[in-house]
């Protein structure tokens, strides 16, 4: 098996997400990659987000139509979907309607996350609420 990688298409893409820039918009102690322009998707967002030791999204989001699944590869952590709060081990699969409001908190080792969305409807940014940890 040859460890080249192929040049990228419009019938394929190839990417590692922990070599994809980092987000510079993530808070301290949050490690954000977001894949979907790199692999010129059209239907589908991939990215990886890892938690340091306690830290949590200092918001909550939800969308008027995108579902999301996210898959624990690492860690262990809690997710707030609403005002249920859930805890989270290596290889849980969480899958979050749109309207549910969602954040995510590192455990003592950390929080490992793959998350994938569908396609991102035009004017349709999601919606944040501020300290939802704290609502």
């Amino acid at each position: 098996m040859s460890t080249n990688r192929p040049t990228p298409t419009s019938d394929f893409a190839i990417e590692n997400l922990r070599e994809v820039e980092a987000s510079t918009s993530a808070p301290e102690g949050l490690d954000a990659r977001l894949a979907r322009d790199l692999l010129g998707s059209e239907h589908l967002g991939v990215s990886y987000f890892r938690y340091e030791p306690g830290v949590r999204t200092p918001f909550g989001h939800s969308h008027a139509q995108q579902e999301e699944a996210y898959v624990v590869v690492g860690g262990s952590g809690r997710v707030r979907l609403d005002e249920e709060i859930v805890e989270l081990r290596q290889w849980d699969v969480i899958r979050v309607a749109p309207h549910v409001v969602r954040a995510f908190e590192g455990g003592p080792a950390g929080l490992e996350l793959i998350a994938i969305g569908a396609d991102r409807i035009e004017g349709e940014g999601g919606r944040t609420i501020a300290d939802f940890w704290d609502a």
